[in-house]
């Protein structure tokens, strides 16, 4: 337990074009060495593609696909007695959402397309659709904890 006084969170700006705390904070995960004018311009632009291509609203594909790569439970790695164990938790909100951002940016970049515009596009379209790098990731996660619930009692 921390014995300094209590951190709370300072809230988060909306981002200029959509005033979506969401793609803010994406923004903010996509940020290289500070250069945010790069990283809403890729973030428009990929927003811009799934609009084009999807014939849909592009903040409805972006919150689907957040919300479908967000993981609900994870394992964390307890010691009792000697021995380790990997302890499903139940995931907070806010990680959640910063998992979920991390893992679409991740997997954005591995995959093949020519711009980072494009590779974040068809990534938000695949989890969007429930299919994906991203969202196997999640699935994978998931089953992790689900392999490992007999620990469930070691929780914290």
């Amino acid at each position: 337990m921390s014995r300094r006084k209590r951190v709370f969170r300072r809230e988060q700006s909306l981002d200029p074009k959509y005033g979506s705390a969401d793609v803010a904070a994406f923004i903010n995960g996509l940020l290289k060495r500070g250069k945010r004018s790069v990283a809403e311009n890729t973030i428009y632009g990929a927003l811009a593609i799934i609009e084009e291509k999807a014939k849909s609203d592009p903040l409805e594909v972006f919150q689907k696909a957040l919300k479908n790569v967000a993981p609900l439970v994870e394992v964390k790695s307890r010691r009792v007695g000697g021995s380790t164990y990997q302890v499903p938790v139940e995931v907070r909100s806010m990680r959640r959402r910063a998992l979920a951002i991390r893992w679409l940016i991740s997997y954005s970049r591995s995959r093949g397309e020519k711009t980072m515009a494009q590779k974040l596009a068809s990534e938000f379209m695949a989890a969007a659709k429930g299919e994906g790098s991203s969202v196997k990731k999640r699935e994978d996660t998931h089953r992790m904890a689900e392999a490992n619930r007999a620990f469930a009692h070691f929780r914290w």
